[in-house]
């Protein structure tokens, strides 16, 4: 099956836990799929009674500012017109970069969250997440302790120098690189459910990537209910546990997707700092809370972080609920009723 074809198929597995509580709800989804961006699949989904012509002004509302901010958070490749996430690394310790007002939006809230989290997500791990994405793309080996501490030495999220006023973004150390995968997807997911939101969208869905952001509830007021796949491909059970959703966001960080294998054993992409090498405290970690950003930093954050560490650092959070799935399948709440 090509990358397209896989791409819609998880989709698909995806939107099942969502769609299927309410059959009412089915016959009134409109649904549209994207596959150009975040290197994803993105879904917009219309539960509402609106018309077909407000569900295609929504739709490209979302598709024109998805488009934007794939472009301007891409690490790899730079565009016409746009100084991005890419400008910024390949300038680093050569100059600052004039950049839209978002980048240094998205910079700060990364920040913020680096605080937060005692440092288990951090956008200034690039030169260390970099090491291992050409690892995991050539599939054969993994990285050297000594490569990785070296690449290590330029992680430090103070060297990004931000000047508001001239709006402007620095890299004071030529050899560090931001990679804000494990950010990006849900702020952009937050930023375009709130300009939908003002512009009198409701009882809509946003997906990207599996980042899920509800835009309201469904139209009798009531919400919607989502299932958190089980990581084990074994299992009879499709889910371990299951959400209602309503005005929320739902964002996983797991093991059981972007991975590869070395003498039998597997190499997921979600590094540890202290370590440099792949957590390994659980199979996944699901956070569901309003603003998606949040969901997607803390996901990583707590999946980086044993139990115990997560649970405290969860405490510097207001209505944040969580759902950790253990290595050997136990399933650990926070948040959550009975």
């Amino acid at each position: 099956m090509n990358k397209k074809g896989i791409l819609r198929l998880l989709s698909i597995l995806l939107f099942i836990a969502l769609l299927t509580p309410s059959l009412s709800s089915c016959r009134r989804l409109r649904q549209k799929e994207y596959y150009l961006y975040f290197d994803t699949v993105s879904i917009i989904s219309d539960y509402s009674k609106g018309s077909k012509a407000s569900f295609t002004r929504a739709t490209e509302e979302f598709e024109k500012r998805l488009e934007y901010f794939h472009k301007l958070f891409d690490i790899y490749n730079e565009y016409d017109g746009m100084n991005n996430i890419a400008t910024i690394n390949r300038l680093a310790g050569k100059e600052a970069v004039t950049v839209d007002y978002e980048i240094i939006n998205l910079i700060e809230f990364s920040i913020k969250m680096q605080d937060a989290t005692n440092g288990n997500v951090n956008i200034a791990m690039g030169s260390v997440l970099s090491i291992w994405h050409k690892y995991r793309e050539a599939g054969v080996a993994i990285p050297t302790a000594e490569e990785l501490a070296s690449a290590a030495e330029h992680t430090d999220i103070s060297k990004i120098v931000i000047d508001k006023e001239n709006s402007t973004v620095y890299l004071s150390d030529p050899e560090m690189s931001l990679d804000v995968g494990a950010i990006a997807k849900g702020y952009a997911a937050e930023v375009i459910a709130r300009n939908l939101e003002g512009l009198g969208y409701t009882s809509y869905v946003l997906d990207i990537g599996g980042n899920l952001r509800a835009i309201g509830t469904k139209p009798d007021g009531s919400s919607w209910r989502t299932g958190i796949q089980n990581p084990n491909p074994y299992s009879p059970e499709p889910y371990v546990y299951y959400l209602d959703v309503a005005d929320t966001s739902v964002v996983t960080s797991g093991d059981y997707q972007r991975f590869y294998t070395v003498d039998g054993k597997r190499y997921h992409h979600i590094i540890n700092k202290d370590t440099l090498m792949p957590a390994e405290h659980f199979s996944s970690v699901t956070v569901l809370t309003k603003d998606s950003g949040v969901a997607d930093a803390l996901s990583t954050a707590l999946f980086n972080m044993d139990h115990a560490s997560g649970v405290a650092m969860l405490s510097k959070f207001d209505d944040v609920s969580v759902v950790w799935v253990t290595r050997d399948g136990e399933v650990k709440t926070y948040g959550l009723g009975k």
